[in-house]
């Protein structure tokens, strides 16, 4: 009896093992730090909904000195959460990234400004100081200038860019008439710093007609060419969106949930609750597919920006691709 128990216990211990060895490894890289920005993707891990798929998924926080499209090509990540303007550029650049799902349905970001500045409509950026972030983000604000007719290199008439960093102090050193905030995270930092809502002016890039695609997740085109790597990729699409729908769902439990892989603790329960309120507006409605009008809107705001160093000087091709998502759907 004591042999048949185990010669059990180890062939249990054998298909654990087995099954072990099965999981399909996912390396995800974020364009940013651990916070409800990617709740989704936290949520389906902790509450297993990438094992249930047979994935084994790496979640790897991003930061300022991180830039997803170089882990990418550098092999360093199967897929990478990033914007559609970076990933265009870098497309044009020679490294063949595809869009493959969108989960972000909608755009976040904003340009906020104080109100005693004088600032109440576009027209009155005009000789202003604006906080812009680099690294691939300032695409839509260079694009949106150029709707405005502003030159952005500080002369008379224009309007003279600060090259932000990733906080708020500009605004509240009043170093900047404006700076960047996204909906869901410096806007609210704006007002835990003490400044009232009704004390600034917002201008959201959707209201303004230059709202360019955010946090969709691309790939290596070449990659899209491997049936297993495709049928990977499906995988971890429909099972990131479950944990999107379920971060609506439970708000509370999404929230914690990014606390708990919060390594740095930097992140607060009252901000991460507010973000992710808004961060769910974003996503609401999206099954991960991606939008091709949106996806043209971006190439035109983008072709639009001109200037000296233009984000896409043409309309790019292969640039996304839905074979991804058609599967998931199937599944």
């Amino acid at each position: 009896m004591k042999k048949f128990l185990m010669a059990a216990a180890a062939a249990g211990a054998l298909l654990m093992s087995g099954a072990a060895a099965q999981a399909e490894a996912v390396k995800l890289q974020l364009k940013w730090v651990t916070q409800a920005q990617f709740a989704g993707y936290y949520v389906a891990q902790a509450k297993g909904f990438y094992k249930d798929a047979g994935l084994d998924v790496t979640i790897m926080p991003g930061g300022p000195d991180i830039n997803p499209q170089q882990v990418l090509a550098g092999g360093g990540a199967d897929v990478v959460v990033d914007w559609m303007p970076s990933a265009l550029a870098t497309r044009e650049k020679g490294s063949p990234v595809v869009n493959i799902a969108q989960p972000f349905k909608r755009s976040g970001m904003m340009l906020t400004c104080r109100k005693d500045t004088g600032i109440a409509t576009p027209a009155d950026f005009k000789d202003k100081t604006l906080g812009v972030w680099f690294f691939g983000n300032e695409y839509p604000f260079m694009a949106w200038m150029a709707k405005l007719g502003y030159k952005t290199d500080g002369s008379a008439g224009g309007v003279k860019v600060l090259k932000q960093g990733f906080n708020v102090d500009p605004i509240l050193q009043k170093q900047a008439d404006c700076i960047s905030t996204m909906t869901y995270n410096e806007y609210h930092q704006v007002l835990e710093a003490g400044v009232k809502a009704e004390d600034l002016v917002v201008f959201k890039y959707e209201d303004q007609g230059v709202a360019t695609l955010e946090d969709g997740l691309y790939v290596l085109e070449d990659k899209l060419k491997d049936p297993a790597f495709v049928d990977t990729m499906a995988k971890f699409v429909k099972a990131s969106m479950k944990g999107w729908d379920d971060a609506r769902a439970n708000p509370a439990d999404a929230v914690k949930i990014v606390l708990e892989n919060d390594a740095s603790g930097s992140q607060t329960e009252g901000h991460q609750t507010t973000m992710i309120e808004e961060i769910n507006k974003l996503t609401e409605g999206s099954d991960g597919s991606l939008d091709v009008a949106a996806a043209d809107r971006t190439v035109q705001t983008l072709l639009s920006a001109g200037g000296e160093a233009p984000v896409i000087t043409k309309k790019p091709e292969g640039a996304w691709s839905s074979v991804v998502t058609d599967k998931a759907k199937g599944m």
